[in-house]
């Protein structure tokens, strides 16, 4: 049977457990591009117009504004780069938890 004429199978544990899987990953993915950013910020010029860095600054913006909320005025951007990841880190793990106590974590196959 061809592939592109099959159905989409409805019954798979992702589309079945998109409730956690959907925000798991969001969030996975801002965490990884901010440790991208915070890796990247180490060799590119803050005011690089490299269209990398400006991806990686579009995307993590939001975030690091919102980091810095909660963050001292004295620490450098890596720092808050930095600290981003391990907030975004136990916010899964958080999400995690929650999920686990009321029972929806999707069973290992």
């Amino acid at each position: 049977m061809d592939w592109t004429k099959r159905p989409m199978d409805l019954s798979s544990p992702f589309l079945a457990n998109w409730y956690f899987h959907l925000p798991n990953f969001a969030l996975a993915a801002v965490m990884y591009t901010l440790l991208g950013r915070a890796m990247l910020g180490l060799i590119v010029e803050p005011n690089s117009q490299n269209y990398i860095w400006r991806f990686f600054c579009r995307i993590t913006d939001p975030f690091v504004s919102m980091i810095a909320l909660v963050t001292p005025k004295a620490v450098s951007p890596v720092v808050i780069w930095l600290f981003g990841v391990v907030w975004l880190f136990w916010l899964r793990v958080a999400l995690l938890y929650l999920f686990l106590l009321l029972g929806l974590v999707p069973k290992a196959n």
